[in-house]
């Protein structure tokens, strides 16, 4: 029997109707496995990874295959974005005994959870060295029926191991000025100098290595940090990871040019870089880094904000292909049935002559279409590439807007729509910041509807934080550390942009879940999971940043900002303590830890504290210099604003009006300047190193 039928992952939901008998991840698979004598095949994944889906239809859907899965083992599916515990003390088995991991996640499990056989992808047949994935089933079960007492010696064997894997965590201290120098060092020799970016392909947008060096060139001046940023985010937005038509961005490049993507789009992926765009103009005031903030903040609100407010956690890189009609081609007749990797976004010459008639020339010049095209059968991805000539602009736009409504018409890639708690804080504070620069309140109101969401739904009577919802019904599993700390996170941009200070004491009662259910209290370390979490074969501990933050950098970087705020001290320790980590790896790894040297920076700039005081909050002069304090460069600055009898904000206590004017306090490591009413004197305070 299969049992997905009532989950609330949409990548469960997916395999609910395969005729293997799957379980969700929970006590009673792994008791049928015992009373059974069954070994589990753990099978991980999510729902926009094409591989996953391959293996799905290839072997899930197979009956045969399901027979003898069913016969066999106990079968239990889990959606890595759910339980991101499960899935990091897996990978990390994966990783240690093959030296490579990825998605689907095939690990083969006692009935104690302890693994004994790992791998990814198994295709149906043998192929290029790999065995079939019946292959794989039938070796394991034989080793399980005979050599039950070694397999189980092994099982034990690579869990003591995994017990025994320290991070290299802890220096004695933050990161001071020497190892934010090595660490721009390091990523200097590692960029790449001709595309942008760091390394080879597969290429990733390096979103918090970029915030990294944008503080590092405000903090400090150095040219060469702005210049990696900036020519890294000008190419990824001129390159096919970019959707020119509809905004957004792709989870990665397959090649090191940026042009052809990986094309699933995700929500983290989008917020980080929206964010990133932002802080760029705000530093540069570069038209192209404006357009791609607001469009990436268009493409969120369009595409993945749910009916309750929050934001789906991705779209999918496949669609249905399209099967134009004879009558009318760029009409489009439907789908063929037939789901194919980028669909939705790709065009050939023909396709761009059956929107646009004599204009697709142009459209082919201006976006790269080439009649060999630059992805598969002859199909090629929109790009911006660097060409001579002058284009109408005019034109161009009404070009895009053609081609948008006529990509609109196809089969749409599908949507993963639950609501990830982590992800939904790193939207609210990409939207907050991004409509406050850009004069945008609409995108202001998005992270407000994603802050209510969240508080409405996904925090219990004791600000305990579940990690996903769907339709407005919460999940049943816990928020980990991402989750408190990016969610705090969002909470924190959102109270400095709308001057609502109860944005400031949620993130104050997740923060404090951090400090008391996710530290070691003798070290200052932090776990992926509470204390009085589900106890797994090993408590994740993982300190580098992957696709998003790592909790353990995100929750230094609220916990900074907190602090700031309030002059806890106890939130300052323990951000101070827990950028112990950064000391260490900062200089080793900097591609890996990049969120935790932008948190870093912040703790050497102070971080700047900015009290703005007014009459109202709608007053013309305070409302200037508000817009002055948001817009400052100094990293990790904290913004308060409100009336001087406010309580809404620890920083506005004993702030008074400058001679009835509105005025704004400056303060950094215990030492105020004297308050200012000018907005140019404001910015300079907040500007430069």
């Amino acid at each position: 029997m299969n049992r997905l039928a009532h989950e609330t992952s949409p990548y469960l939901l997916q395999h609910a109707a395969n005729p293997v008998d799957w379980w969700p991840w929970s006590a009673e698979a792994f008791e049928e496995a015992r009373r059974s004598g069954r070994p589990v095949l753990l099978s991980v994944g999510y729902s926009s990874c094409h591989w996953c889906h391959v293996m799905a239809h290839e072997s899930f859907e197979d009956q045969d295959t399901a027979g003898y899965l069913n016969e066999h083992f106990v079968s239990v599916k889990v959606d890595r974005e759910e339980r991101p515990d499960i899935d990091a003390v897996y990978m990390e088995a994966v990783q240690a005994a093959t030296g490579q991991g990825g998605w689907p996640m095939t690990v083969f499990l006692t009935p104690d959870a302890e693994p004994f056989y790992f791998g990814t992808y198994f295709p149906p047949a043998p192929r290029h060295g790999m065995p079939s994935f019946r292959q794989v089933l039938e070796g394991v079960q034989q080793a399980w029926s005979t050599r039950r007492d070694e397999v189980g010696e092994v099982a034990g064997k690579i869990v003591r191991d995994l017990a025994q894997r320290e991070t290299a965590r802890h220096g004695t201290r933050p990161p001071g000025e020497q190892e934010l120098a090595q660490a721009l060092l390091g990523l200097t020799r590692e960029y790449d100098p001709q595309r942008g970016g760091f390394g080879g392909a597969p290429k990733f947008p390096p979103s918090m290595v970029l915030e990294f060096l944008l503080r590092h060139h405000a903090r400090t001046g150095a040219e060469g940090a702005l210049q990696m940023a900036q020519d890294t985010c000008e190419r990824m937005a001129r390159g096919g990871l970019y959707d020119q038509l509809g905004g957004g961005f792709a989870r990665y490049s397959v090649d090191r040019d940026w042009v052809v993507p990986h094309f699933e789009k995700m929500l983290y992926d989008n917020a980080l870089l929206c964010r990133v765009y932002a802080h760029l103009w705000r530093v540069t005031g570069s038209d192209l880094a404006r357009r791609v903030a607001l469009e990436t903040a268009d493409f969120m609100v369009r595409e993945l904000r749910t009916a309750e407010g929050g934001f789906a956690s991705a779209l999918d890189a496949d669609s249905e292909e399209e099967v134009p009609s004879e009558a009318s081609p760029h009409e489009g007749a439907g789908g063929s049935g037939r789901h194919v990797e980028g669909a939705y976004y790709v065009w050939t010459p023909e396709q761009l002559r059956a929107v646009l008639g004599e204009d697709a020339g142009l459209a082919a010049q201006f976006f790269g279409v080439t009649d060999e095209g630059t992805f598969e059968h002859g199909r090629s991805v929109l790009q911006l590439p660097q060409n001579e000539g002058v284009f109408d602009a005019e034109k161009v736009a009404s070009v895009k807007r053609r081609l948008f409504d006529a990509r609109a018409r196809r089969p749409a890639p599908g949507r993963d729509d639950k609501v990830v708690a982590a992800w939904n804080g790193l939207a609210i504070a990409a939207l907050a910041e991004t409509g406050a620069y850009f004069d945008r309140p609409d995108l202001i109101e998005a992270a407000i509807g994603a802050a209510d969401l969240l508080v409405r739904v996904h925090l219990d009577e004791h600000a305990r934080l579940a990690r996903t919802s769907r339709d407005g019904r919460v999940g049943p599993n816990s928020g980990v550390l991402e989750d408190y700390a990016d969610v705090a996170e969002g909470f924190l941009a959102l109270a400095s942009v709308t001057g609502e200070g109860v944005w400031l004491d949620f993130a104050g009662l997740l923060l404090d879940h951090v400090l008391e259910r996710f530290t070691d209290p003798g070290t200052g370390a932090l776990y992926d999971t509470a204390s009085d979490a589900e106890q797994l074969i090993r408590r994740p501990q993982d300190p580098t940043d992957n696709a998003t933050p790592s909790g353990w950098s995100a929750a230094a970087g609220a916990l900074l900002s907190y602090a700031a705020h309030t002059g806890f001290e106890a939130h300052r320790t323990a951000a101070e303590r827990a950028l112990g980590v950064v000391q260490a790896l900062g200089p080793r790894v900097p591609r890996f830890i990049g969120w935790g040297l932008a948190a870093a920076e912040a703790l050497l700039d102070g971080p700047r504290e900015v009290a703005v005081v007014g009459p109202s909050l709608t007053d013309a002069a305070t409302t200037a210099l508000h817009r002055t304090a948001l817009l400052g460069t100094a990293p990790g600055a904290v913004v308060a604003v409100g009336t001087p009898d406010s309580e809404e904000f620890p920083l506005l206590a004993d702030r008074p009006l400058v001679s009835g004017a509105p005025a704004a306090y400056v303060c950094r490591n215990f030492t105020c300047d004297a308050p200012t009413t000018d907005p140019d004197r404001l910015r300079t305070a907040l500007t430069g190193p």
